[in-house]
């Protein structure tokens, strides 16, 4: 007897859903079909909220984070921001975790990744040039690394470090890292002893 299964088209969807970033097979299928099986106006409208989005959302070929087609970088053009500090992040999704948390008031610089080998991601695959050329113009006193804490993300620290050096020989320039130690309410019986070592490294004066 022949088994019971989708339509092509519902396959088709379980298929881009499954694309996306956490979502797996069953959880794929379970928006799918609540999607099509709504009676509200629920898939039209997130169509056509993707559809926009795809249309009108831009990266800034300054900073790299999003903004609207049309309209000034929303980071870039705020007057009260420090224009004399960038910090380098991984992804555009990285610069809202450090906005809210309020205690950065700089400018960012968006690398679209970080160095990986192994995927075939080089230094000339990320927009490390457009960052130099950024600083080559001066006005920047202090650059953050605020990339990842992980393999990859020591790599592309130490890369840009070194090949940032020979500015802050010409220029007033200081190359900083995050600060990475023991997480708030975290005892040292949990923490690894790479987060240990930092800690330690990176300890300061009360």
């Amino acid at each position: 007897m022949r088994k019971a299964e989708y339509p092509d088209e519902i396959k088709a969807l379980v298929l881009q859903l499954k694309r996306l970033p956490g979502v797996g097979p069953r959880s794929a299928e379970r928006l799918a079909v609540s999607l099509l099986t709504n009676k509200s106006s629920v898939a039209t409208d997130l169509a056509r909220a993707l559809d926009t989005a795809a249309r009108q959302v831009t990266a800034c070929p300054v900073c790299g984070f999003f903004q609207s087609t049309g309209q000034p970088c929303p980071l870039c053009d705020a007057p009260d921001r420090d224009r004399g500090v960038v910090c380098v992040v991984e992804h555009p999704t990285d610069v809202i975790p450090l906005e809210r948390t309020g205690a950065y008031h700089g400018l960012y610089h968006v690398l679209g990744g970080r160095l990986s080998p192994l995927d075939n991601i080089h230094p000339e695959n990320l927009r490390i040039g457009e960052l130099t050329r950024r600083l080559s113009s001066g006005g920047v006193r202090e650059i953050i690394l605020a990339v990842g804490s992980d393999v990859e993300g020591e790599a592309t620290a130490h890369y840009l470090a070194d090949h940032l050096a020979p500015l802050t020989a010409t220029t007033p320039l200081t190359i900083t890292r995050l600060a990475q130690g023991l997480p708030a309410g975290g005892g040292l019986e949990h923490a690894d002893d790479l987060t240990l070592h930092r800690a330690l490294s990176g300890r300061r004066a009360l």
